[in-house]
C-alpha cells in the first residue's frame, strides 16, 4: 500500500503539470480549430528563462517565476499575432503546418543560443518530505496539485463568470455571429492564446521543480503528452483535459511501478490509438454534428 500510495501521488502530480499544458491545447482549439503544436516548446523556452534569471542574473526564485510566466505570456501572444493570424482564413492544414514550423524553429533557436547541452536549473526551494504513515508525500508533489487546482479554480471562474470569458464562450460557438454582436474577436483570440501560455508557463515552472533541467527539445514529447491528455478528456474541454491529464500522469507512473519504465511513452501513445478508435471526441467531448 505505501508503494501504490507514492505512485498514486506522483501521479497526480506528474499528472497536474500534462493537465495544464493541455489546457493551453484545449483553449485554442475551443477557439479557432488550431492545435497549437508550438505550445510545447513555450514551456521550454520559460525553463530557459527561469535558469536564465537564477543563474546568470543571480536573482531570487520569485524573480525567476514571474519573469517565466510572462515570458510565456508574451511569447504566446507573439506566436498568434506573427504566425497565426495572416492564416485565419487559411485552410486548417496551413495552420497545422505553421504550428509544426514554429515549433521546430523555437527548438532550433534555443538550441542555436544556448547550446544542445541540458542547463541545471538552480531549486526554487528546499523540497522537504513529510510522511503520512510511512508514505513519503514531497513538498514538490504537494505545491503541483494545489497549485494546479488553483489555477483550475481560477480559469473555471474567468471563463464562465467574466465578460470576457463570456467573449470567448461566444467566438468559440460561431466566430461570424460574435463579431456582429460587437465582440472583438481579435482581442479575444489573443487573450486566449496569453491565458494558456500563462498555464504553459506556471507548467514550466511545476514541471522544472521535479525535473531541474532545460533542453531544447524537452517541450516536444511534453507537448505530445499534453496532447494526448487534451484528446483523451475531450479536446476543447476544460475539464477534459483536467481529467485526461490525471489520467495519463497516473497511467505512466503505474507503468513505471510494475517494472516497464521503458514502455511509459508506447503506452500512452495506445491510449490515444485506442480513445481515437473507440471514442473519438475524449472523455468529456462534444459531439459535433455536421450540416448537410
Amino acid at each position: 500500500m505505501t508503494v501504490f500510495f507514492s505512485q498514486l501521488i506522483n501521479g497526480l502530480s506528474l499528472g497536474s503539470i500534462y493537465a495544464l499544458i493541455a489546457l493551453g491545447y484545449s483553449m485554442v482549439y475551443g477557439i479557432i480549430l488550431l492545435l497549437n503544436f508550438a505550445h510545447g516548446d513555450v514551456i521550454m523556452v520559460g525553463a530557459y528563462m527561469s535558469w536564465f534569471v537564477m543563474n546568470q542574473l543571480g536573482l531570487g526564485p520569485v524573480t525567476a517565476v514571474c519573469a517565466t510566466i510572462l515570458t510565456c505570456t508574451l511569447l504566446g501572444v507573439v506566436i498568434e499575432k506573427i504566425a497565426y493570424t495572416p492564416l485565419r482564413s487559411a485552410p486548417r492544414i496551413s495552420l497545422l503546418i505553421t504550428a509544426i514550423g514554429v515549433s521546430f524553429f523555437l527548438e532550433y533557436t534555443a538550441e542555436l543560443v544556448m547550446g544542445s547541452g541540458a542547463k541545471v536549473i538552480p531549486s526554487y526551494y528546499d523540497n522537504k518530505t513529510f510522511y503520512l504513515g510511512k508514505a513519503p508525500l514531497g513538498l514538490t508533489s504537494i505545491i503541483t496539485l494545489v497549485v494546479t487546482v488553483l489555477s483550475m479554480l481560477v480559469l473555471t471562474f474567468l471563463v464562465q463568470k467574466t465578460k470576457l470569458g463570456k467573449a470567448m464562450r461566444a467566438v468559440s460557438e460561431d466566430m461570424d455571429a460574435a463579431r456582429l454582436m460587437g465582440i472583438n474577436v481579435n482581442s479575444t483570440i489573443s487573450f486566449t492564446f496569453a491565458v494558456g501560455s500563462a498555464l504553459a508557463g506556471i507548467g514550466s515552472v511545476l514541471y522544472c521543480c521535479s525535473y531541474p533541467q532545460a533542453t531544447p527539445t524537452m517541450g516536444s514529447m511534453l507537448g505530445l503528452k499534453a496532447f494526448v491528455a487534451a484528446v483523451l478528456g475531450g479536446i476543447g474541454s476544460i475539464p477534459g483535459a483536467m481529467v485526461g491529464g490525471i489520467v495519463i500522469g497516473l497511467c505512466e507512473c503505474f507503468v513505471s511501478a510494475i517494472g516497464l519504465s521503458a514502455w511509459k511513452d508506447a503506452v500512452t501513445f495506445a491510449i490515444l490509438i485506442i480513445v481515437l478508435l473507440f471514442k473519438p471526441t475524449g472523455f468529456l467531448g462534444r459531439k459535433v454534428q455536421e450540416k448537410v
